[in-house]
């Protein structure tokens, strides 16, 4: 039986890493004014933080957004220092840049910010709430952070943690096209089929309007496996070191401009 989605009155936008000029564009344009305040996140890089949230705040003033901030949680900023969480209270945009996902739940779970996170986006209707790369991986309710190539179709080729929660009822990866992760993200699926598993190629990304079916923009594709109604799965192969098994995947491959409902997990149109 398939897991629902959370009811988010935010908008989530999740790109699949690569060059992103045309997210921070798409970003912008969702802005409901000039000097709305954005605020990037960069607890995912590990490798100067700081120049990337500059390079950043660059790209969004050179389209007229004035107000960008490097948000900074990491060993030496602690989640829930006040400054912190009250300029996520004052954030239009909050942006998650890419790295290891896996830093990004490491310092934020259990957290007060996490928890004021998930409020903003439950209720206010305003907000953005987007990530890249990594920082996309750790918005949904699991997320990959090992497995390569056949191996990830051996039993315990992969590894899956949960992630930050903003989007229950996914698992997610990215980079997904162009680092060959079709086999770790079918094995997820089976892991968890009651999740939806969706892979963001790079350049490509899903737009998450409150109400309305996620909309894929960007060059490339986004796939989405469904195992809710699999005929079988097994996740034990038959023989030592013989792969994992599954029958009745559905898949979709979705570009441009093309919609999916992840509640129903139907194509829309």
């Amino acid at each position: 039986m398939s897991r629902p989605v959370s009811v988010l009155r935010a908008t989530l936008v999740l790109y699949g890493g690569g060059g992103d000029e045309a997210l921070v564009a798409l970003l912008a344009g969702l802005l409901p004014r000039p000097d709305a305040r954005i605020e990037v996140l960069t607890t995912a890089t590990t490798a100067n933080p700081a120049r990337t949230a500059a390079s950043y705040a660059r790209s969004w003033q050179a389209r007229g957004c004035a107000d960008v901030g490097h948000l900074e949680i990491d060993e030496t900023h602690p989640a829930d220092a006040p400054a912190t969480l009250a300029r996520l209270r004052r954030a239009d945009l909050l942006f998650l840049s890419g790295g290891n996902q896996e830093r990004l739940t490491d310092f934020l779970e259990n957290s007060e910010f996490l928890a004021l996170l998930k409020e903003r986006c439950r209720t206010d209707a305003g907000f953005v709430l987007a990530g890249t790369s990594a920082g996309a991986a750790a918005l949904a309710e699991f997320m990959l952070v090992d497995g390569r190539g056949w191996r990830s179709l051996l039993p315990g080729g992969i590894g899956v943690r949960p992630g930050l929660g903003l989007l229950a009822g996914v698992v997610l990866d990215q980079h997904f096209a162009e680092r060959h992760r079709y086999p770790r993200l079918l094995h997820a699926v089976l892991a968890h089929p009651a999740c939806l598993a969706l892979g963001l190629s790079e350049e490509t990304g899903l737009l998450l309007r409150p109400g309305q079916p996620a909309e894929v923009f960007g060059d490339e594709v986004i796939f989405a496996f469904d195992a809710a109604h699999a005929q079988h799965i097994s996740l034990v192969g038959p023989g030592a070191r013989q792969p994992i098994s599954g029958h009745g995947v559905l898949t979709h491959l979705l570009v441009a401009g093309q919609r999916l409902d992840l509640a129903t997990r139907q194509v829309v149109g």
